[in-house]
């Protein structure tokens, strides 16, 4: 059950898509608000109480004992101790004593102390009085999650070819550079189905343009690499460069489409194609024209997409200049440093007729960027598209999925990724993952191997690295075999993976789960953060420490150990407890639960070459509901499921 509670005049957020009755405040029996002070709540917590959620947080699965704000940031340089990161995803869920759930949607900034003192006291600041309260209840941690995922609606479906490989990096400049991707990972045999393309497209960094000299003919190479299975991705940043002459900057010029400062002029921000003006994201006129840009892009065959830059990520403005030291606010210690002030200086003009400023709204700006980019791609497509984003807040999920940012070649990264997926899942973004590898720094081999053998169970898995990093794809390392190993793997378990994130999202339920979700009676899979269960039937424990042959693994059920070396499956029997377990490098190890099934089908060069079908049935069950269509149809419902028997499968 979902009750509602209403404060002053909320923005629309659009996050909430079910009807839920507004009900008194007196009803709210879960929060105490402070005296005078309608933007704060607080509750008492049990000692044994567990906080789950918040989306992208850092820190583990468990969430208690740390503060959080809720406030959209662009800072690359990701450590333990940051309260904010690129989404805002203000939903948790308190599992003890009192089982219940909270969302508070509002756009503005949030604190989240979830007993960062140890007095048991969880407590909630929101920058706004203006905002709606979703108390959500149910008997289990699990169950209050689906019902939250049933009121903020089905997640965006990508097409079958967004589940395969992605390389990517920040320098892929030329046909030529990409060419040589493509070329040196068919060579070795190791699949790939897309390669994305990073602002070096661009003509100076400018938005729905590409640089003739490096890619004449977009269009044909594009088709090009189609017939090859292969697709291209551009990336799309936020902001318009000021330029009379380009179409795009002189229509939301002539229209009044872009947001205004304190003079009421169009506000100007310098980001990578120089200053910029930003589209006023909150108006669905906007929206819609901004939308419409994309057919840029699909005019030329193109049908994956990545945005960017869109907290939005400033350089400086017409009020702050450049190599300037931005605001802290209020002097908050807790308060990373970000351009508060530039944020102040903008304003948006609402739907409603009331105008805020960005920094009121700050958590959407992103969020409507997807809206508006999966709602013009469906207008433009008969088909299904991949998008993906950076800056999100809950409702984002139906219009595209998100990557976590610009992370480091770093095994606390590696681990972060771990704790990311299941409070992601938790907020309705199935179609999610990082940059596997690390986005900063150089990755090791050892690094790359074992962040592959994690990404292989996320939807998203992308390879992508920065500018001036050690080259990253998997062909620059010795010993290529390995990683064709593990990214085979990835395909094999595409019938699988991709059906499993089908019923999820059709379902309305979460693909990757803490094992507590599932075993709530066994405190030591309540305390376990770096295992995580993936659809109804796998388990994984993956190797998250530098040089280490194996891991210790917790069963709380007896299990199929199955191990893969590239070439074939190896399966065992296991019974419940702990056991130590060595893991190669050049080996992928996962659990199937008992009695379940996993289908896994032959190897590919890509998606295209997949056959959903033809699958071979692991594990110690009867049966298997596989959902299975054409991967691309916008038509999707659990109608498409056939059922597999063990018995019964193809040889």
């Amino acid at each position: 059950m979902i009750t509602q509670f209403t404060y002053g005049t909320p923005v629309e957020t659009f996050a909430v898509v079910q009807d839920i009755p507004v009900s008194g405040h007196e009803a709210l029996r879960r929060f105490a608000r402070k005296k005078g002070s309608p933007q704060i709540f607080s509750c008492m917590l049990g000692e044994d109480d567990v906080i789950y959620g918040l989306g992208e947080t850092m820190r583990g699965i468990n969430k208690r004992g740390f503060r959080y704000i809720s406030f959209n940031y662009d800072d690359p340089n990701h450590r333990d101790d940051m309260p904010s990161m690129y989404g805002a995803h203000n939903f948790f869920v308190v599992d003890g004593e009192e089982t219940f759930g909270a969302f508070f949607d509002t756009p503005a900034k949030v604190t989240f102390d979830m007993d960062s003192k140890g007095s048991g006291v969880l407590s909630v600041i929101c920058a706004s009085a203006d905002l709606r309260l979703y108390i959500v209840e149910g008997d289990s941690a699990y169950g209050v999650v689906r019902e939250f995922l049933g009121a903020i609606g089905q997640s965006f479906l990508p097409p079958l070819w967004a589940f395969g490989y992605g390389q990517s990096r920040w320098g892929y400049r030329t046909e030529r550079d990409i060419t040589r991707v493509a070329s040196r990972y068919q060579a070795l045999g190791i699949p790939l189905d897309y390669i994305c393309m990073d602002i070096d497209y661009m003509d100076r960094y400018i938005d729905f343009t590409v640089n003739k000299r490096r890619f004449p003919d977009m269009a044909g190479y594009a088709a090009r690499l189609r017939e090859q299975g292969l697709h291209l991705v551009p990336i799309v940043d936020a902001g318009v460069k000021i330029e009379p002459g380009n179409p795009v900057y002189d229509e939301g010029a002539e229209k009044g489409y872009f947001c205004l400062n304190h003079e009421g002029t169009y506000y100007r921000a310098e980001v990578w194609p120089g200053m910029t003006h930003f589209p006023d994201f909150l108006r669905e006129e906007v929206r819609h024209w901004f939308g419409d840009q994309y057919r840029f892009y699909t005019d030329r065959g193109l049908e994956g997409f990545w945005n960017d830059m869109n907290e939005p990520a400033i350089f400086s403005s017409e009020y702050r200049a450049k190599g300037t030291k931005p605001d802290l606010e209020h002097g908050d210690p807790d308060q990373p440093e970000r351009h508060v002030a530039d944020f102040k200086d903008f304003f948006h003009r609402l739907d409603d007729g009331r105008e805020k400023s960005n920094y009121e709204v700050h958590n959407l700006f992103g969020a409507m960027m997807t809206r508006a980019s999966g709602e013009g791609l469906d207008r433009l497509l008969d088909r299904r598209y991949l998008l993906f984003s950076r800056a999100s807040y809950i409702g984002a999920h139906r219009y595209g999925g998100i990557w976590t940012g610009d992370n480091a070649s770093t095994w606390e990264m590696l681990r972060q990724n771990v704790y990311h997926m299941p409070s992601l899942h938790m907020c309705g973004f199935l179609f999610s993952g990082a940059d596997t590898g690390g986005f900063g720094g150089n990755c090791t081999r050892e690094l790359l191997l074992r962040w592959l053998a994690v990404s292989v169970f996320t939807p998203l898995m992308r390879n992508h690295t920065a500018l001036f990093t050690k080259n990253q794809e998997c062909y620059r390392f010795r010993g290529p075999e390995d990683f064709k190993a593990v990214i085979t793997l990835r395909y094999r378990l595409l019938p699988y993976l991709y059906s499993e994130f089908m019923k999820a999202a059709l379902e309305r339920d979460m693909l990757i789960r803490p094992l507590a979700f599932d075993f709530p009676e066994d405190g030591k899979a309540r305390s376990i953060e770096d295992q995580l269960l993936v659809g109804e039937s796998i388990m994984i424990a993956p190797v998250l420490e530098k040089g280490a042959k194996g891991r210790i693994v917790y069963l709380p059920e007896r299990m199929t150990e199955v191990r893969y070396d590239g070439k074939s499956f190896t399966c065992m029997e296991v019974g419940a407890g702990e056991r130590t377990v060595m893991v190669p490098l050049s080996q992928v190890v996962f659990y199937i639960r008992q009695g379940r099934l996993v289908p896994v089908g032959r190897a590919a060069a890509n998606t295209a070459e997949l056959d959903l079908m033809d699958v071979e049935l692991l594990g110690t069950g009867t049966s298997y509901r596989q959902y299975v269509d054409d991967g691309y149809t916008k038509e999707c419902s659990m109608d498409r499921c056939i059922m597999r028997t063990k018995e019964a499968q193809p040889r």
